[in-house]
């Protein structure tokens, strides 16, 4: 009905041109939840949209939280969902299997033949070395150092000439922050040790005397920091590698499955249940690293290096024996 003395005009204001030239379709008719899926977080304002692609529920209910459970930045709408993204995380890290096999330093020089150039050692020194090894076996540049006398910092030295690699020191080194880097089974088990962080953005990782390029990796994914690894001489590296695994670390919980997707199960069951903030899944070896942040205090991307480990919890799974 018309107004005396008011005249109406017709409301365009939710119309638009599409990219067909209808100038008739609506705005909302160009959008679609699998679009908004696709845009990087901090591009849109407004609840979250399910992150599985083949989801049917389209807009989500509106009885599930949209905060959580929040897997590798994504959220779902359903177990259902979260079980989908679970599932395509768990085969990229297996199929990754190839690239995260034991990395072997290939054409070396052989590390006497390095201290022998330098003139660290004699030729008598290298042949009795080596006469040892042959027979007791173990590694040389113990054998130099024990028997022959050899200052074990040109062993270190000499080692990150064949690895192309820098001699990092224990400065700066702080146990209690660096044992919420990375479980303690990694340090047991292939000896890398998070030495330090460098202006919020480089995580040092020490070895004592062969790098692992593929731990390094997951730690960079994991962290979001560039990680530079090292060698470290003996002495400290063995004095720091003890004070770590005496630190308060994370809460770890290891776990052992028979197939991927009984592994793919029970973390999507675990997500469900703590309904974390921020989680991640990456591999190491033949491990598998869930890393849990249950509050926002504990995940700040800015921060990169947490702080405290109360609100997180890490998981490490096994498939297979």
């Amino acid at each position: 009905m018309l107004f005396l003395g008011k005249k109406t005009e017709p409301r365009l204001d939710f119309l638009q041109t599409s990219s067909q030239g209808n100038p008739f379709a609506r705005v909302e008719d160009n959008y679609r939840p699998s679009n908004v899926a696709r845009l990087t977080p901090g591009t849109i304002q407004g609840p979250r949209t399910c992150s599985n692609i083949q989801c049917t529920a389209m807009w989500t209910a509106l009885w599930r939280s949209r905060k959580r459970p929040v897997f590798e930045e994504q959220w779902g709408c359903s177990g259902r969902c979260v079980l989908e993204m679970v599932r395509a995380a768990v085969q990229r890290e297996v199929g990754n299997g190839m690239e995260n096999a034991p990395v072997r330093h290939r054409h070396r020089v052989p590390l006497g033949l390095l201290l022998l150039g330098q003139g660290w050692i004699t030729p008598p020194q290298l042949q009795y070395a080596l006469d040892v090894q042959r027979e007791h076996g173990g590694r040389i540049g113990e054998v130099l150092v024990a028997q022959c006398d050899v200052d074990p910092d040109r062993i270190t030295r000499a080692l990150s000439l064949q690895w192309s690699c820098p001699v990092l020191s224990a400065s700066g080194f702080s146990p209690r922050e660096m044992a919420l880097v990375a479980p303690r089974t990694f340090v047991e088990q292939f000896g890398l040790l998070p030495v330090r962080v460098a202006g919020s953005r480089i995580l040092y990782l020490g070895f004592e005397d062969r790098l692992d390029a593929s731990a390094a990796l997951a730690l960079e994914q994991m962290s979001g920091l560039i990680v530079e690894s090292g060698l470290m001489k003996t002495r400290e590296y063995e004095s720091a590698r003890l004070a770590f695994l005496e630190s308060d670390a994370v809460e770890l919980k290891e776990e052992s499955y028979g197939e991927a997707d009984a592994m793919a199960a029970r973390i999507t069951a675990i997500l469900e249940q703590k309904q974390p903030v921020a989680s991640k899944l990456v591999r190491v070896h033949r491990y598998y690293w869930l890393r849990l942040w249950l509050e926002a205090a504990a995940h700040r991307p800015q921060e990169r290096l947490t702080r405290n480990g109360e609100d997180m919890l890490d998981y490490i799974f096994r498939i297979g024996k």
